[in-house]
């Protein structure tokens, strides 16, 4: 599986990431290690105890990470729970809209470490 592929299969922006990395190489070894820096994995932990500053930064590097590599979907959702959680701006979300918003990060990144873990046995 090529990268370009790997990104069709995951719904990422393949030419936003080379416009970031500027190389396939630099977007391999960056797509790789999403799933061992742990950047959603921090996210979805600080939805456990729902702290605010937690959140917000946890998120807003999710955001950040996600954005490079041109995962959108995953970057918007992080972006979402981080305006929520800005320092302030009053919230707009119940807590268990929040939750919602973490399973479906959860599962989209879930996802995505799927098709990642697929082309890095390819």
């Amino acid at each position: 599986m090529t990268i370009r592929e790997l990104y069709a299969n995951i719904g990422g922006d393949y030419e936003q990431a080379l416009r970031v990395l500027r190389m396939d190489r630099l977007i391999d070894k960056h797509i790789r290690k999403l799933t061992q820096n742990g950047v959603v994995e921090q996210l979805l932990d600080a939805g456990e105890t729902m702290d605010p500053a937690r959140l917000f930064e946890a998120a807003h590097a999710a955001k950040g990470v996600c954005a490079n590599l041109g995962l959108n979907a995953l970057s918007e959702m992080a972006s979402e729970i981080s305006e929520e959680f800005r320092p302030g701006t009053p919230r707009a979300l119940t807590d268990d809209q929040v939750r919602q918003k973490l399973r479906d990060v959860a599962e989209r990144y879930a996802q995505t470490a799927r098709g990642i873990q697929a082309y890095v046995e390819d």
